[in-house]
Protein backbone atom coordinates (compact mmCIF):
# COMPACT_ATOMS: atom_id res chain seq x y z
CA UNK A 1 0.00 0.00 0.00
CA UNK A 2 0.82 3.42 -1.27
CA UNK A 3 0.44 6.58 1.38
CA UNK A 4 -0.02 9.58 -0.40
CA UNK A 5 -0.96 13.06 0.91
CA UNK A 6 -1.85 16.19 -1.77
CA UNK A 7 -2.37 19.22 -0.91
CA UNK A 8 -5.77 21.04 -1.18
CA UNK A 9 -6.87 24.26 -0.41
CA UNK A 10 -5.65 25.03 3.00
CA UNK A 11 -5.37 21.79 4.01
CA UNK A 12 -4.43 17.93 2.69
CA UNK A 13 -6.24 15.10 1.44
CA UNK A 14 -4.34 11.21 2.28
CA UNK A 15 -5.01 8.77 0.31
CA UNK A 16 -3.62 4.92 0.47
CA UNK A 17 -3.39 3.29 -2.76
CA UNK A 18 -3.56 -0.70 -2.86
CA UNK A 19 -2.14 -0.35 -6.10
CA UNK A 20 1.73 0.27 -7.15
CA UNK A 21 1.50 4.01 -7.90
CA UNK A 22 4.41 6.28 -9.39
CA UNK A 23 5.09 9.83 -6.99
CA UNK A 24 6.61 12.51 -8.66
CA UNK A 25 7.48 15.38 -6.64
CA UNK A 26 10.04 18.37 -6.47
CA UNK A 27 13.29 17.90 -4.63
CA UNK A 28 12.01 21.10 -3.15
CA UNK A 29 10.16 19.28 -1.05
CA UNK A 30 13.03 17.69 0.61
CA UNK A 31 14.19 20.21 1.45
CA UNK A 32 14.27 22.50 4.77
CA UNK A 33 13.29 25.72 4.86
CA UNK A 34 15.98 28.37 5.91
CA UNK A 35 16.23 28.25 9.67
CA UNK A 36 15.92 31.56 9.46
CA UNK A 37 14.06 33.21 6.51
CA UNK A 38 14.47 36.87 7.11
CA UNK A 39 18.72 36.09 7.39
CA UNK A 40 18.05 34.58 4.08
CA UNK A 41 16.63 37.17 2.44
CA UNK A 42 18.61 39.91 4.02
CA UNK A 43 21.62 38.12 3.10
CA UNK A 44 20.63 38.04 -0.56
CA UNK A 45 20.07 41.51 -0.18
CA UNK A 46 23.40 42.30 0.97
CA UNK A 47 25.15 39.83 -1.86
CA UNK A 48 23.29 40.54 -5.14
CA UNK A 49 24.14 38.99 -8.25
CA UNK A 50 25.19 41.10 -10.85
CA UNK A 51 24.22 44.30 -9.20
CA UNK A 52 25.65 46.95 -6.71
CA UNK A 53 23.39 46.78 -3.16
CA UNK A 54 19.95 48.15 -3.58
CA UNK A 55 21.12 50.62 -0.72
CA UNK A 56 23.36 51.77 -3.11
CA UNK A 57 21.50 52.00 -5.96
CA UNK A 58 18.81 53.86 -4.10
CA UNK A 59 20.85 56.46 -2.31
CA UNK A 60 20.25 59.62 -4.87
CA UNK A 61 16.41 58.05 -5.62
CA UNK A 62 13.81 59.96 -4.51
CA UNK A 63 10.83 57.83 -5.83
CA UNK A 64 10.99 54.13 -5.57
CA UNK A 65 8.90 52.06 -6.90
CA UNK A 66 8.30 48.43 -5.92
CA UNK A 67 6.17 46.01 -7.79
CA UNK A 68 4.63 43.06 -5.37
CA UNK A 69 2.45 39.69 -6.44
CA UNK A 70 -0.89 39.99 -6.15
CA UNK A 71 -3.54 37.30 -3.82
CA UNK A 72 -2.87 35.01 -6.67
CA UNK A 73 0.57 34.03 -5.95
CA UNK A 74 2.16 32.64 -2.74
CA UNK A 75 4.91 35.16 -2.51
CA UNK A 76 5.95 35.04 1.65
CA UNK A 77 5.84 39.12 1.62
CA UNK A 78 5.36 39.06 5.28
CA UNK A 79 8.99 37.94 5.03
CA UNK A 80 10.34 39.44 2.35
CA UNK A 81 8.66 42.62 1.96
CA UNK A 82 10.08 44.13 5.10
CA UNK A 83 13.10 43.32 4.33
CA UNK A 84 13.12 44.73 1.03
CA UNK A 85 11.75 47.86 2.46
CA UNK A 86 14.61 48.13 5.00
CA UNK A 87 16.94 47.61 2.56
CA UNK A 88 15.68 50.71 0.54
CA UNK A 89 15.78 52.81 3.84
CA UNK A 90 18.79 51.50 4.74
CA UNK A 91 20.12 53.90 1.62
CA UNK A 92 18.00 56.48 1.60
CA UNK A 93 15.80 56.65 4.79
CA UNK A 94 13.49 59.69 3.18
CA UNK A 95 12.72 57.74 -0.35
CA UNK A 96 8.94 58.23 -1.20
CA UNK A 97 7.97 54.09 -1.43
CA UNK A 98 5.12 53.11 -3.61
CA UNK A 99 3.94 49.60 -3.37
CA UNK A 100 2.78 48.42 -6.84
CA UNK A 101 0.18 45.21 -6.30
CA UNK A 102 0.83 43.19 -10.13
CA UNK A 103 -2.45 41.92 -10.73
CA UNK A 104 -2.00 41.05 -14.21
CA UNK A 105 -5.53 41.03 -15.68
CA UNK A 106 -6.75 38.98 -12.19
CA UNK A 107 -9.64 40.82 -10.24
CA UNK A 108 -8.12 43.31 -8.25
CA UNK A 109 -6.86 42.72 -4.33
CA UNK A 110 -9.29 43.02 -1.58
CA UNK A 111 -8.08 45.42 1.11
CA UNK A 112 -8.53 42.01 3.52
CA UNK A 113 -6.46 39.77 1.04
CA UNK A 114 -3.41 42.69 0.91
CA UNK A 115 -3.70 42.91 5.12
CA UNK A 116 -3.74 39.12 5.29
CA UNK A 117 -0.49 39.30 2.40
CA UNK A 118 1.72 41.59 3.72
CA UNK A 119 0.08 41.88 7.63
CA UNK A 120 -1.22 44.72 9.15
CA UNK A 121 2.38 46.81 9.31
CA UNK A 122 3.18 47.32 5.85
CA UNK A 123 -0.63 47.24 4.96
CA UNK A 124 -2.30 49.78 6.63
CA UNK A 125 1.30 52.51 6.86
CA UNK A 126 2.75 52.00 3.32
CA UNK A 127 1.36 53.17 0.27
CA UNK A 128 0.05 50.66 -1.53
CA UNK A 129 -1.23 50.76 -5.21
CA UNK A 130 -3.42 47.86 -7.04
CA UNK A 131 -2.79 47.31 -11.08
CA UNK A 132 -5.85 47.90 -12.95
CA UNK A 133 -5.20 46.65 -16.28
CA UNK A 134 -8.22 48.02 -17.80
CA UNK A 135 -7.61 52.06 -16.94
CA UNK A 136 -5.88 53.40 -19.87
CA UNK A 137 -6.24 56.54 -17.88
CA UNK A 138 -2.95 54.57 -15.86
CA UNK A 139 -0.78 53.09 -18.54
CA UNK A 140 1.86 54.50 -20.39
CA UNK A 141 3.13 53.54 -23.82
CA UNK A 142 6.73 52.09 -23.92
CA UNK A 143 7.40 50.55 -27.58
CA UNK A 144 7.09 47.44 -29.49
CA UNK A 145 7.99 43.81 -28.34
CA UNK A 146 10.56 41.52 -30.22
CA UNK A 147 7.30 39.52 -31.43
CA UNK A 148 5.66 42.89 -32.56
CA UNK A 149 3.46 43.40 -29.70
CA UNK A 150 2.97 46.92 -28.71
CA UNK A 151 3.86 47.31 -24.52
CA UNK A 152 2.25 49.78 -22.16
CA UNK A 153 2.53 49.42 -18.31
CA UNK A 154 1.35 50.97 -14.99
CA UNK A 155 2.42 54.72 -15.59
CA UNK A 156 3.45 54.54 -12.02
CA UNK A 157 6.86 53.14 -13.93
CA UNK A 158 6.93 57.33 -14.86
CA UNK A 159 6.76 58.09 -11.63
CA UNK A 160 9.68 56.05 -10.04
CA UNK A 161 12.98 57.22 -10.27
CA UNK A 162 13.95 53.18 -10.19
CA UNK A 163 11.95 50.18 -10.34
CA UNK A 164 12.25 47.39 -8.06
CA UNK A 165 10.44 43.84 -7.91
CA UNK A 166 9.85 40.69 -5.95
CA UNK A 167 8.24 37.42 -6.01
CA UNK A 168 9.13 34.19 -6.21
CA UNK A 169 10.47 31.17 -9.15
CA UNK A 170 9.06 28.04 -9.90
CA UNK A 171 8.56 26.11 -12.76
CA UNK A 172 5.79 27.99 -15.45
CA UNK A 173 3.96 26.21 -17.73
CA UNK A 174 4.44 28.85 -20.81
CA UNK A 175 6.95 31.10 -19.45
CA UNK A 176 9.61 28.84 -18.32
CA UNK A 177 9.63 29.94 -14.69
CA UNK A 178 7.83 32.67 -13.11
CA UNK A 179 9.54 35.45 -11.32
CA UNK A 180 12.27 38.08 -12.63
CA UNK A 181 10.47 39.86 -15.40
CA UNK A 182 6.89 38.46 -14.96
CA UNK A 183 6.51 41.25 -12.52
CA UNK A 184 6.32 44.19 -15.60
CA UNK A 185 4.77 41.41 -18.27
CA UNK A 186 2.03 40.43 -16.97
CA UNK A 187 2.71 42.19 -13.55
CA UNK A 188 1.98 45.64 -14.53
CA UNK A 189 1.32 45.37 -17.89
CA UNK A 190 -2.04 46.71 -20.22
CA UNK A 191 -4.80 43.85 -20.84
CA UNK A 192 -3.76 44.49 -24.19
CA UNK A 193 -0.07 43.65 -23.94
CA UNK A 194 -0.63 40.74 -21.58
CA UNK A 195 -3.67 39.68 -24.13
CA UNK A 196 -1.15 40.31 -26.99
CA UNK A 197 1.22 38.73 -25.47
CA UNK A 198 -0.51 35.10 -24.62
CA UNK A 199 -1.45 34.65 -28.59
CA UNK A 200 -2.40 31.67 -30.14
CA UNK A 201 0.89 31.79 -31.78
CA UNK A 202 3.13 31.83 -28.94
CA UNK A 203 1.16 29.92 -27.13
CA UNK A 204 1.04 26.97 -29.50
CA UNK A 205 4.98 27.25 -29.89
CA UNK A 206 6.34 24.12 -28.86
CA UNK A 207 9.33 25.97 -27.06
CA UNK A 208 6.59 27.92 -25.06
CA UNK A 209 6.95 24.65 -22.18
CA UNK A 210 7.62 24.49 -18.77
CA UNK A 211 11.01 24.57 -17.72
CA UNK A 212 11.87 26.17 -20.93
CA UNK A 213 13.96 29.70 -21.16
CA UNK A 214 16.10 29.55 -24.76
CA UNK A 215 13.97 29.92 -27.65
CA UNK A 216 10.76 30.53 -25.63
CA UNK A 217 9.35 34.03 -27.35
CA UNK A 218 6.73 34.45 -24.72
CA UNK A 219 9.97 34.59 -21.85
CA UNK A 220 11.51 36.83 -24.44
CA UNK A 221 9.17 39.16 -24.70
CA UNK A 222 8.69 39.30 -20.72
CA UNK A 223 12.29 40.16 -20.79
CA UNK A 224 12.27 42.95 -23.19
CA UNK A 225 9.44 44.14 -21.32
CA UNK A 226 11.25 44.25 -18.36
CA UNK A 227 14.00 46.32 -20.22
CA UNK A 228 11.22 49.28 -21.41
CA UNK A 229 9.96 49.24 -18.21
CA UNK A 230 13.43 50.50 -16.24
CA UNK A 231 13.15 47.10 -13.96
CA UNK A 232 16.45 47.70 -11.87
CA UNK A 233 16.69 45.38 -9.14
CA UNK A 234 14.44 41.79 -8.31
CA UNK A 235 14.19 40.11 -4.89
CA UNK A 236 12.88 36.25 -5.57
CA UNK A 237 12.99 33.74 -3.51
CA UNK A 238 11.98 29.83 -4.18
CA UNK A 239 9.82 28.57 -1.37
CA UNK A 240 9.08 25.01 -0.30
CA UNK A 241 5.56 23.07 -0.06
CA UNK A 242 4.88 24.87 3.06
CA UNK A 243 5.54 28.82 1.20
CA UNK A 244 8.55 28.97 3.46
CA UNK A 245 11.20 30.43 1.88
CA UNK A 246 14.12 27.87 0.90
CA UNK A 247 16.63 30.27 -0.74
CA UNK A 248 16.83 34.02 -1.75
CA UNK A 249 18.17 35.71 -4.69
CA UNK A 250 18.50 39.26 -5.25
CA UNK A 251 20.48 42.06 -8.28
CA UNK A 252 20.15 42.31 -11.55
CA UNK A 253 16.64 41.21 -13.30
CA UNK A 254 18.14 39.46 -15.71
CA UNK A 255 21.35 37.49 -14.20
CA UNK A 256 19.42 36.75 -10.50
CA UNK A 257 16.66 35.23 -12.32
CA UNK A 258 18.62 32.72 -14.31
CA UNK A 259 20.29 31.77 -10.98
CA UNK A 260 17.23 31.42 -9.65
CA UNK A 261 15.76 29.53 -12.59
CA UNK A 262 18.64 26.78 -12.73
CA UNK A 263 18.50 25.86 -9.12
CA UNK A 264 14.75 25.56 -9.92
CA UNK A 265 15.45 23.66 -13.21
CA UNK A 266 17.99 21.39 -10.72
CA UNK A 267 15.34 20.72 -7.75
CA UNK A 268 12.01 20.27 -9.58
CA UNK A 269 12.82 17.90 -12.76
CA UNK A 270 11.09 14.79 -12.52
CA UNK A 271 11.68 12.14 -15.11
CA UNK A 272 8.96 11.20 -17.49
CA UNK A 273 6.72 8.59 -15.83
CA UNK A 274 3.97 7.55 -17.99
CA UNK A 275 0.44 6.65 -16.75
CA UNK A 276 -3.20 5.59 -17.40
CA UNK A 277 -4.16 7.64 -15.04
CA UNK A 278 -2.75 10.64 -13.43
CA UNK A 279 -3.12 12.70 -10.31
CA UNK A 280 -2.33 16.14 -9.81
CA UNK A 281 -2.64 18.99 -8.03
CA UNK A 282 -2.08 22.99 -7.54
CA UNK A 283 0.04 22.75 -4.53
CA UNK A 284 -3.03 23.99 -2.39
CA UNK A 285 -4.00 27.48 -1.80
CA UNK A 286 -3.26 29.63 -3.21
CA UNK A 287 -3.06 28.56 -6.31
CA UNK A 288 -5.73 26.56 -6.15
CA UNK A 289 -9.09 28.98 -5.86
CA UNK A 290 -10.35 28.74 -9.25
CA UNK A 291 -10.45 26.15 -12.31
CA UNK A 292 -8.26 28.97 -14.48
CA UNK A 293 -5.42 28.33 -11.92
CA UNK A 294 -5.82 24.27 -11.78
CA UNK A 295 -4.57 24.37 -15.55
CA UNK A 296 -0.67 25.12 -14.69
CA UNK A 297 -0.67 21.37 -12.84
CA UNK A 298 -3.30 19.71 -15.55
CA UNK A 299 0.10 20.57 -18.15
CA UNK A 300 2.54 18.64 -15.64
CA UNK A 301 -0.07 15.69 -15.97
CA UNK A 302 -0.14 16.06 -19.36
CA UNK A 303 3.66 15.31 -19.96
CA UNK A 304 3.45 11.86 -18.46
CA UNK A 305 -0.41 10.88 -19.31
CA UNK A 306 -0.82 8.40 -22.10
CA UNK A 307 -2.90 9.07 -25.36
CA UNK A 308 -6.65 8.62 -24.29
CA UNK A 309 -5.69 8.20 -20.55
CA UNK A 310 -7.25 10.08 -17.07
CA UNK A 311 -6.11 13.00 -15.27
CA UNK A 312 -7.44 13.89 -12.22
CA UNK A 313 -7.01 17.09 -10.83
CA UNK A 314 -7.78 18.27 -6.87
CA UNK A 315 -8.39 21.68 -6.71
CA UNK A 316 -10.54 23.53 -4.20
CA UNK A 317 -11.40 26.09 -6.43
CA UNK A 318 -13.73 27.94 -3.86
CA UNK A 319 -13.70 31.23 -6.44
CA UNK A 320 -15.48 29.15 -9.28
CA UNK A 321 -13.98 29.07 -13.01
CA UNK A 322 -11.30 32.34 -12.17
CA UNK A 323 -13.51 34.28 -15.13
CA UNK A 324 -16.77 33.86 -17.03
CA UNK A 325 -14.77 35.02 -19.73
CA UNK A 326 -13.03 31.84 -19.57
CA UNK A 327 -15.61 29.44 -18.50
CA UNK A 328 -17.65 30.48 -21.33
CA UNK A 329 -14.92 29.56 -23.72
CA UNK A 330 -16.06 25.95 -23.15
CA UNK A 331 -19.56 26.14 -22.13
CA UNK A 332 -20.50 28.27 -25.49
CA UNK A 333 -19.17 25.22 -27.51
CA UNK A 334 -20.67 22.47 -25.00
CA UNK A 335 -17.26 21.72 -23.82
CA UNK A 336 -15.58 20.61 -26.80
CA UNK A 337 -11.99 21.45 -26.75
CA UNK A 338 -11.26 20.94 -30.65
CA UNK A 339 -14.15 23.91 -31.37
CA UNK A 340 -12.22 25.97 -28.84
CA UNK A 341 -8.82 25.59 -30.64
CA UNK A 342 -10.67 26.20 -33.73
CA UNK A 343 -12.31 29.53 -32.75
CA UNK A 344 -9.19 30.73 -31.14
CA UNK A 345 -6.49 29.76 -33.99
CA UNK A 346 -7.39 32.56 -36.44
CA UNK A 347 -7.30 35.53 -34.01
CA UNK A 348 -4.56 37.48 -34.37
CA UNK A 349 -2.52 38.73 -31.57
CA UNK A 350 -4.03 42.71 -31.06
CA UNK A 351 -7.25 40.16 -31.01
CA UNK A 352 -6.82 38.03 -28.43
CA UNK A 353 -9.51 37.54 -26.15
CA UNK A 354 -9.59 37.18 -22.59
CA UNK A 355 -8.60 33.77 -20.61
CA UNK A 356 -7.75 32.59 -24.85
CA UNK A 357 -4.51 31.22 -23.57
CA UNK A 358 -5.68 29.29 -20.43
CA UNK A 359 -8.44 28.17 -22.88
CA UNK A 360 -6.08 26.87 -25.25
CA UNK A 361 -3.96 24.85 -23.18
CA UNK A 362 -6.56 23.19 -21.27
CA UNK A 363 -7.94 22.01 -24.40
CA UNK A 364 -4.85 20.97 -25.40
CA UNK A 365 -4.66 18.54 -22.68
CA UNK A 366 -8.39 18.42 -22.76
CA UNK A 367 -7.85 16.40 -26.05
CA UNK A 368 -5.12 13.88 -25.11
CA UNK A 369 -6.74 13.05 -21.65
CA UNK A 370 -10.08 13.54 -20.18
CA UNK A 371 -10.21 15.33 -17.22
CA UNK A 372 -11.76 14.87 -13.91
CA UNK A 373 -11.21 17.62 -11.25
CA UNK A 374 -12.03 17.09 -7.19
CA UNK A 375 -13.15 20.92 -6.27
CA UNK A 376 -15.46 21.86 -4.17
CA UNK A 377 -19.13 21.59 -4.34
CA UNK A 378 -19.52 24.97 -5.56
CA UNK A 379 -17.77 24.85 -8.82
CA UNK A 380 -19.31 21.57 -9.84
CA UNK A 381 -21.54 23.30 -12.48
CA UNK A 382 -18.37 25.11 -13.82
CA UNK A 383 -16.41 22.26 -13.79
CA UNK A 384 -19.12 20.25 -15.99
CA UNK A 385 -19.95 23.31 -17.79
CA UNK A 386 -16.79 23.23 -19.49
CA UNK A 387 -16.56 19.61 -20.54
CA UNK A 388 -14.86 17.98 -17.86
CA UNK A 389 -16.10 15.27 -14.97
CA UNK A 390 -16.53 16.41 -11.52
CA UNK A 391 -15.83 14.19 -8.35
CA UNK A 392 -16.67 15.32 -4.55
CA UNK A 393 -13.57 13.16 -3.14
CA UNK A 394 -10.28 11.22 -4.79
CA UNK A 395 -12.31 8.09 -4.05
CA UNK A 396 -14.68 8.82 -6.57
CA UNK A 397 -12.70 10.02 -8.60
CA UNK A 398 -11.01 6.90 -9.47
CA UNK A 399 -13.51 4.83 -9.54
CA UNK A 400 -14.98 6.98 -12.44
CA UNK A 401 -11.30 6.80 -13.87
CA UNK A 402 -11.05 3.49 -14.20
CA UNK A 403 -14.57 3.29 -16.23
CA UNK A 404 -12.88 5.95 -18.74
CA UNK A 405 -9.87 4.12 -18.85
CA UNK A 406 -9.00 0.71 -19.71
CA UNK A 407 -5.30 0.78 -18.13
CA UNK A 408 -4.69 0.85 -15.02
CA UNK A 409 -0.82 2.47 -14.11
CA UNK A 410 -1.25 5.29 -11.80
CA UNK A 411 1.42 8.10 -11.56
CA UNK A 412 0.57 10.81 -8.90
CA UNK A 413 1.98 14.36 -9.00
CA UNK A 414 0.79 15.73 -5.38
CA UNK A 415 2.17 19.28 -6.62
CA UNK A 416 2.21 19.48 -10.15
CA UNK A 417 3.29 23.29 -10.39
CA UNK A 418 6.42 22.57 -8.58
CA UNK A 419 7.82 20.25 -11.11
CA UNK A 420 9.14 19.92 -14.38
CA UNK A 421 8.43 17.10 -16.49
CA UNK A 422 11.17 15.63 -18.48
Amino acid sequence: MTTITFPYGKNHITHDFDTPCAVLTSQLHTLEAAENQTLTVREALENPIGSPRLSELVKDKSRVLVITSDHTRPVPSKVTLPVLLSEIRLGNPSADIHILVATGVHRSTTVAELRDKFGDEIALRETILVHDAFDDSKLSSKGTLPSGCKLSVDSEVDWADIVVSEGFIEPHFFAGFSGGRKSILPGIASAKSVMSNHCYRLIDDPRARTGVLEGNPIHADMCAAAKLAGLAFILNVIIDADKRVVRAFAGDPFKAHEAGCAFSLEKCRVPHTPGDIVITTNGGYPLDQNVYQAVKSMTAAEGCVREGGVIICMAASADGSGGEGFYRWFADVGGNPQAVLDRAAPIAAEDTLPDQWQAQILARVMLKARVIMVTEPIARDTVEGMGMHWCADLDAALSLAYTLTAGREIVAIPDGVSVIVE
